[in-house]
């Protein structure tokens, strides 16, 4: 049986719910980590600067960039599960760029920030097999014309 012949051809208003706010609060994670990089890309610089990356300010607006092109996909629903895959391979980068092993002995809180990764990580990948939804998504074939 695969995955379409298993889903319901109508979705509930919970599921459309459900959906909407799961694409919100991807979104709004994704805002406020460029929101944070926009009020001071200089520190935002420094710290990729101090995990040991070559052009820090590059790879900071990179991914300022990045992050707004991610909200701009879970908001409209445009591009929804290649933005999720996208999105997942980024955060698994950031789990082990910024919280992997090497820093759990400095700091025992840095092992919790790596694990919530994988759980952000698992609900993108569960959005990227489902996509974004019927409801307030953009329609590709429109976005082309």
């Amino acid at each position: 049986m695969s995955l379409e012949s298993a889903q319901s051809p109508v979705q509930t208003p919970r599921q459309t719910a459900a959906i909407l706010i799961g694409r919100l609060i991807f979104a709004a994670v994704f805002l406020m980590a460029v929101t944070f990089k926009f009020i001071d890309m200089g520190a935002t610089a420094s710290y990729i600067a101090a995990a040991g990356f070559p052009f820090p300010l590059f790879l900071a607006w990179s991914a300022a960039l990045l992050e707004v092109v991610l909200v701009l996909c879970f908001l409209t629903g445009a591009f929804f599960s290649q933005a999720a895959l996208v999105a997942a391979a980024y955060v698994l980068f950031l789990a082990f760029a910024f919280h992997g092993p090497s820093h759990w002995a400095g700091n025992q809180a840095e092992f919790g920030f790596f694990v919530d990764h994988f759980t952000f990580l698992a609900g993108l990948l569960f959005a990227a097999v489902h996509g974004p939804g019927r409801a307030l998504t953009l329609n590709r074939a429109f976005a082309r014309s």
